[in-house]
């Protein structure tokens, strides 16, 4: 059933450097159709869990988290690159496959007690969401479940997350 997504996804070798095998997801959300139904089943999947908001990391879990986040009328949290948000933010340095990176949220994005899924275009190594984890469960949050387009099953962020009691899913696999 994922395979027609599947299919709607440009693989980019070396980029954005030698050995990355890049999964365009530009293709996916051009396509009117397939970007409805990756939609869709991201929301169908988050049914399943009791949640207040949706976390959506920058940049392309913008895409898809207010998307779900709107089908579902939930509330959107916005983690960014630092210097992006205008109002007091707390910030996590993460580790991704490739580089070392950093995110912030709003101090005031959630509140003591919220129930949070994440959803993201892509899991790779888990530190984008392990930071937006820290950040969260800093606020007082709990973060119950990760939602992913794709996952890159060999470098294991699936069981980075699950470790710290968050459940994953993904619609799409790839070995790295």
């Amino acid at each position: 059933m994922n395979e027609d997504l599947k299919a709607c996804i440009r693989i980019i070798e070396d980029f954005p450097k030698k050995g990355i095998s890049f999964k365009d997801i530009t293709t996916l959300v051009q396509n009117g159709e397939a970007f409805h139904n990756a939609v869709e089943r991201i929301a169908k999947i988050a049914e399943k869990y009791d949640f207040d908001a949706i976390i959506c990391p920058e940049s392309r879990g913008f895409i898809f988290g207010c998307a779900v986040a709107f089908a579902l009328k939930k509330g959107a949290v916005l983690i960014r690159k630092p210097g992006k948000l205008p109002a007091e933010t707390i910030k996590y340095d993460y580790q991704l496959e490739y580089r070392t990176d950093s995110l912030e949220m709003h101090k005031d994005a959630i509140k003591q007690g919220q129930r949070l899924i994440i959803v993201d275009d892509l899991l790779a190594t888990g530190g984008t969401i392990e930071a937006a984890i820290n950040m969260a469960e800093q606020l007082g949050g709990k973060v119950v479940s990760s939602i992913f387009l794709i996952e890159l099953t060999e470098l294991g962020g699936r069981q980075k997350l699950e470790e710290r009691g968050c459940a994953v899913e993904a619609l799409i696999d790839y070995p790295f």
